[in-house]
């Protein structure tokens, strides 16, 4: 189908980007595009405006800030999944962004697209929520800073404004903390059936573990009873029948409801016990 009609405007920085959105109530943002121009084209989404801010350098970077990583949020997966310093200080990151998608869609893709679009079948919105990464939001009166737990806020919703824009994604150094994300899709290049992030921390045993859950529900989640679980010093074993509470997995092409809820399972004990031997 073609998309319904709409004016187009290249945005020169940040700030402009944010007073062309001021403009026009339903005006949206275009990155990369690989969400919006879908949407547009069957008409779930109708914009009146696009404003393009793919040509905004100053949103595109990684780099060290004390104790975190600062990611551009306009840093295209292909960079995500190829930086130096995410492989040695936060490799959980750049390793999903390796698995989003396929090589056209990560050299066009950004990291700020994908969050901002709020897709809970996506990859790095779980990924995020496991790490406690931060999100920086600029509009009007200048930056705030949200935490991930807070930043989904429902299906295809988070926590940017109207007239806001996400510049930034602060995430943790990981240090000896150990990491997986095990993710199953019936084609490479498919949205995950589901997937599990997992982070934990280690004194012979798992001691913490924070995990997050892809496609599970109308946001991404974090299997907080199965980390409460492993914090008690239950055994991954234990801990991992206890992922599917508080999940409502969708049931579609991919998979039934009951799958994706017996899936979480078998995923999360294969993300925990690859994060604990490394």
């Amino acid at each position: 189908m073609i998309p319904a009609a709409f004016d187009y405007e290249v945005a020169e920085s940040a700030e402009h980007a944010i007073a062309l959105l001021g403009e026009k109530e339903d005006a949206k943002l275009l990155a990369g595009g690989h969400s919006l121009l879908p949407a547009m084209r069957i008409r779930l989404a109708r914009p009146s405006v696009l404003v393009d801010i793919a040509r905004v350098s100053e949103l595109s970077y990684i780099r060290e800030d004390g104790d975190a990583i600062a990611i551009g949020a306009l840093t295209r997966h292909q960079d995500v999944a190829h930086n130096v310093l995410l492989h040695a200080q936060c490799p959980l990151v750049s390793y999903a962004a390796g698995l989003i998608g396929d090589p056209q869609v990560r050299h066009r893709g950004t990291i700020g697209g994908s969050l901002a679009h709020g897709d809970p079948a996506s990859d790095l919105p779980a990924v995020i929520l496991a790490l406690d990464a931060e999100l920086v939001v600029r509009g009007a009166g200048g930056d705030r800073t949200v935490p991930a737990s807070e930043f989904f806020t429902g299906v295809f919703q988070t926590a940017v404004g109207p007239a806001e824009i996400l510049t930034e994604i602060r995430v943790p150094k990981l240090g000896s903390a150990g990491w997986s994300y095990v993710k199953l899709s019936r084609r490479a290049q498919d949205w995950a059936t589901v997937a599990v992030a997992a982070v934990v921390e280690r004194n012979g045993s798992i001691s913490k573990a924070a995990i997050g859950l892809t496609n599970m529900g109308g946001t991404p989640l974090r299997a907080r009873a199965a980390e409460e679980a492993i914090a008690g010093g239950a055994s991954i074993e234990d801990a991992v029948k206890l992922i599917p509470q508080g999940t409502s997995p969708p049931s579609d092409q991919a998979a039934s409801s009951d799958f994706r809820l017996h899936l979480s399972t078998v995923l999360g004990r294969r993300a925990l016990e690859e994060a604990a031997s490394r």
